[in-house]
Parts: structure tokens; C-alpha cells; sequence
């Protein structure tokens, strides 16, 4: 069952539970599972930590952050965060990359952020939501459609209502495609449709057919506190209302040493980052290059494009896209955060990018139809024949058209494990550039008798190197919020004279920093620690250096004149 799962499916809760901890069982010095919170239902909510322990415990290394699915449909997000637990794990065995970065670093991975939703959508008598199953903002639904699998043949599809003044008609090229009709309402003896999600309507009066938000209306992806506003559909009673967003925020927060997020969802083929509420212009322009710069490795990994939220998908901006996860991680930890929005069927289809605007315009008649061949071609069952049906309530009625949550939500079960690979890698180039503080020497230097009876002093140095790309408190907005403690080191094992065991020594420079020095940049990556102490010669000392997003490094020597030592 999931031991064999080769990505080509949607695994149910208790699978992808299963599955999880199979992983952990098998990998013990390298993958453990913890649970983090519980969802409204009361759902354990899983965290899965990757890191080779070996080398360091998953606290004293950077950290990078992939969660997945918090939109109920979007489910192909939880099979690419699976894959990323599995292309970590084999390729600790075979890949010096992979090696290296769980030796170094450290992934948190949550595979499902909403288990109640996406049970939902996977039952056996499926609803699509949005996000949460919670009732809100109102217990009792509304009059109108609710979705429902009206036929019992365990999939929500379409269904087509003969309307003379219908706004849709059947395409010249195909008339299994129902298309918008014309401004000019010309459509020769094409039939006319009215077209509606399949499903019952409540208090029906015969004539009119409202639309209503379903009852549960919470989108759990605007309950982060970053721009949070009641004025935002379905952000909930207040920031972190939601035990889902509140659990996954408090064990974010929990962990410093995360320098960089991934949120999976679906759909479009793109890499979208923030920010959803402010102009590229309006954030620091080192900020905006950094993001321009993973994007280029992320595109050529995946094809997947860099788009910022309000630059390029806001479609109102008297009605921007607030109180989201990318926008709470940049905006309140000050860390390079994304929203990984998997599948483009256009895309597959035509060969070409859907708009950035096709989540409120659709596509075009022409994409529709190239979608359709490809179905054709490629996953028949992804459009369904209009059968004639007798609806309770609208008489007859034809079910059918296509299946949204395998061709444009998520892509056909088939073609699951291409549309992931690529993204693993995106994430470990990330967590590579991730600030990392290494102690590259060592030196005493004896000064002469201590007022310690029998003892030295001596002088200790510690030559301390920021060996990432990113600084270490990340980014420019971090830097100026002081979002991030400065970076300590302290000495034990001797007396410390005239000062304290432990020094701040503020923010080290990453080397990404170097392309604004003008071929002139100095060691702002480093920085020389210096304590004179008393003790006893060749007695050992322990030097620690800290950060809290840059990991730790712990080397000893002993108290003597030797020359400077590279640590062990």
C-alpha cells in the first residue's frame, strides 16, 4: 500500500499517517514525526523534521520550511511535500548535495496543514471546500446550490440546464464544450445552457438559483496575522482564530532557525512571492533581487515562473489578497518566503503559461478546447459525457463536463510525480544559501601569571565566518526591523577576566553581499572573538558560537601558545 506509493495517487489521513511515520521507522537518524497541534475536527497535525542527527541536532543547524495543503482541493501540494521527505532521505544515501545539506541543515516539513478538508475532498461522497470544514461566519447555510454528488457516482462534476437565454453555448468544435456566449448573443442553432456546479438547492423557489459561499467559509490561508482584515473573505473572527493556523504559527515561531518557507498549493505552474499587498517599489530593493535570484534557480528547475502577489495576480487592488502564510513569514520573521502554486493544464495543453489573471477571468475559448483535446489524449476520464439526469428539483438535466479536481486543480493521478520533481531541489538550494556560522580557527596566546594563584592568563580567540549566501538575520527587512537576536559567543572552562563569558557580536554578512561591494568587499562575513581568561596551562576550553538563524558551532582548545588550530 503506501510503502509501494510512488506519488501517483492522493493518499487518505490515516495513509499519509502511516506513511510518515513508515519513513521516520526506517530513517531513524534522520527523519522523526512529531505532532504539532490538532486540527478543528481534532485531527493530529503532523510535523516531520529531516536532518542527519549525526552531524547536530535539527535546533543547532539553519532551517528551511515546507508546508503543504492548507486549501482543501489543492492536494497535489501534500504529494510534492512527501516527495521532498523522500528525495531527502534516498538521496542522503547516493547524492554528496543531499549529504551535505542534512549534515548542515534542517527541513520541517508538514505534509497536510488542513487533514479535515482534504478528507473531505478524497471521501468516498466528496465535498470541495475551500479551506476549513468549520462553520463560519454562520451555522445554517443559505438559500441556494450546495454541491453535491446528486448522481452517486462518487464525483462532483457539472450540470448543463437547457435556457434559451442562457449565457453559455456549445463551442463550433466540439459541442461537448459549453463556452460564454457572445456579447451579441449570435450563436445560430447552438443550444444555450445555464451551468451549474453539480449539486441540490436549498429553499428552491422554482425560479432562481443563488450561489452562496458554502457554509464553511474560513479560508485558513488569510488567518495569518500579516494584513489581516475582517474586510477579506474568510479570514475568521480574528488572526490565528483557527487551532490550524494558530498550531502551525506557534511551532514556526518555536523554531528560530528557520530562514526560508515553502507553502504548497495549487493551481497555475508558478513560484509567487510576497507581496500581496505592497508594491515591489515599496520593499527594500535588496529583498526584491534575492527573491529574483532563487527564482532563477527555481524556474530552471521546474519551469515554474517568480511572480509577485500584487505586481502581477491582483486582479482589484481595491481587494488585495491579505493575511497570507508568505506574506506573515516575510513580514513578521523577516525570512524569503513563497507560495508554490503546482499545475498549469493550459500550460500542458498549449505549451504556453495560463494568465496571471485566469483565476478570476478563466480561460479562453481556445485554451478550454486545447484542454479538452489534451484530456482527450491524456486522462479521458478527466471529462466526463453530459448524461441526461432527473434533478429533484430542476427536472432534467444533463450531469458531465469536467472533472476539476484532476485536470484543473490537480493534475491527473498519472502525471503527479513529473509535475513535483524539480521542487525538492528548490528547496535545498534555498536552505544551501541559508546563513551558517562556522568557527574557522582557534588561537592562545599566553599573557604571563594570573593573580590566580598557580594559573595563566591567556588571550582566546575564536575567528568566526558567516558561510552562507544569505546574511545572518536573512534580509534586508529583517535588518531593519530587528527582527533577529545579534549573533554570541561564549567560553567556558576558564576564568574570564576583565569582560563577560559571553560576547554579542552583532550581524554577519552573508556572501550574496559581495555583488554590491564593487569588487571590494572586505570580510564583513567575519568577525575575530577575543577574551582574555585565567587558567590552568594545557587545561581545555569550550568556545560556542550562536545565532539564532544561523545555527551553532561548538569547538574546544587548550591553553597554551600554540599557533591558531583548526577545530575538529
Amino acid at each position: 500500500m503506501t510503502a509501494s506509493w510512488g506519488f501517483d495517487r492522493h493518499l487518505r489521513y490515516d495513509e499519509l499517517v502511516e506513511w510518515v511515520h513508515g519513513v521516520a521507522a526506517d530513517h531513524p537518524g534522520l527523519v522523526s514525526v512529531e505532532v504539532y497541534g490538532s486540527s478543528s475536527e481534532g485531527r493530529d497535525l503532523h510535523l516531520v523534521t529531516v536532518t542527519d542527527t549525526t552531524a547536530g541536532a535539527h535546533h543547532t543547524k539553519p532551517a528551511h520550511w515546507v508546508d503543504a495543503n492548507i486549501h482543501a482541493t489543492e492536494l497535489t501540494a501534500s504529494v510534492a511535500a512527501c516527495r521532498m521527505i523522500d528525495h531527502l532521505v534516498k538521496g542522503h544515501d547516493d547524492d554528496p548535495r543531499i549529504r551535505r545539506a542534512l549534515a548542515t541543515r534542517t527541513f520541517y516539513i508538514v505534509p497536510r496543514v488542513n487533514p479535515d478538508g482534504a478528507e473531505l475532498a478524497l471521501a468516498d461522497d466528496p465535498r470541495f471546500l475551500r479551506s476549513s470544514t468549520k462553520r463560519w461566519p454562520r451555522t445554517d447555510p443559505l438559500p441556494g446550490l450546495e454541491r453535491r454528488d446528486v448522481d452517486g457516482n462518487g464525483r462532483l462534476l457539472q450540470m448543463r440546464v437547457a435556457d434559451d437565454d442562457g449565457p453559455w453555448t456549445t463551442h463550433l468544435d466540439d459541442d461537448r464544450l459549453l463556452v460564454p456566449v457572445p456579447p451579441d448573443a449570435e450563436v445560430g442553432k447552438r443550444s444555450r445552457y445555464r451551468l451549474l456546479a453539480e449539486g441540490t438547492i436549498r429553499d428552491f423557489d422554482g425560479w432562481t438559483i443563488p450561489t452562496p459561499r458554502a457554509v464553511e467559509g474560513l479560508d485558513l490561508n488569510r488567518n495569518f496575522p500579516a494584513g489581516w482584515s475582517t474586510a477579506v473573505t474568510g479570514a475568521g473572527d480574528h488572526p490565528m482564530s483557527e487551532p490550524e493556523i494558530d498550531a502551525l504559527i506557534r511551532a514556526i515561531v518555536a523554531r528560530p532557525n528557520i530562514c526560508g518557507a515553502h507553502a504548497y498549493h495549487t493551481s497555475g505552474g508558478v513560484q509567487l512571492r510576497p507581496s500581496s499587498t505592497r508594491k515591489d517599489s515599496d520593499l527594500p530593493p535588496f529583498d526584491v533581487w534575492a527573491w529574483t535570484q532563487l527564482g532563477v534557480q527555481a524556474e530552471a528547475a521546474t519551469g515554474y515562473p517568480t511572480h509577485s502577489v500584487y505586481e502581477d495576480f491582483t486582479w482589484d487592488y481595491a481587494d488585495i489578497m491579505s493575511g497570507a502564510a508568505d506574506d506573515w513569514a516575510y513580514e513578521h520573521l523577516g525570512i524569503y518566503s513563497w507560495t508554490t502554486e503546482f499545475w498549469d493544464v493550459i500550460h500542458a495543453a498549449t505549451g504556453t503559461k495560463s494568465s496571471t489573471k485566469i483565476w478570476y477571468t478563466g480561460p479562453t475559448d481556445d485554451e478550454a478546447l486545447a484542454v479538452l483535446r489534451w484530456v482527450d489524449q491524456h486522462s479521458p476520464s478527466g471529462y466526463v459525457p453530459w448524461t441526461a439526469f432527473e434533478h429533484p428539483q430542476l427536472g432534467s438535466v444533463e450531469i458531465g463536463g469536467w472533472d476539476d479536481l484532476h485536470v484543473w486543480t490537480n493534475p491527473p493521478p498519472s502525471l503527479l510525480a513529473a509535475e513535483v520533481d524539480g521542487h525538492p531541489d528548490v528547496a535545498v538550494h534555498q536552505a544551501l544559501a541559508a546563513p551558517c556560522l562556522e568557527i574557522d580557527h582557534l588561537r592562545t596566546l599566553p599573557l604571563g601569571p594570573s593573580p590566580q594563584a598557580g594559573q595563566q592568563m591567556f588571550r582566546v580567540e575564536a575567528a568566526v565566518s558567516n558561510t552562507g549566501w544569505f546574511a545572518t538575520d536573512v534580509s534586508a527587512f529583517a535588518r531593519k526591523a530587528a527582527l533577529t537576536l545579534p549573533c554570541e559567543a561564549t567560553i567556558e572552562g576558564a576564568t574570564v577576566i576583565g569582560g563577560t563569558a559571553r560576547v554579542e557580536f552583532g550581524q554577519l554578512e552573508g556572501r550574496a553581499a559581495a555583488r554590491f561591494a564593487g569588487w571590494n568587499d572586505g570580510t564583513p562575513d567575519r568577525s575575530l572573538i577575543a577574551w582574555t581568561v585565567s587558567g590552568m596551562p594545557e587545561c581545555e576550553v569550550t568556545i560556542t558560537v550562536r545565532h539564532q538563524r544561523a545555527g551553532t558551532d561548538v569547538a574546544t582548545t587548550v591553553l597554551s601558545g600554540n599557533q591558531p588550530e583548526v577545530p575538529s
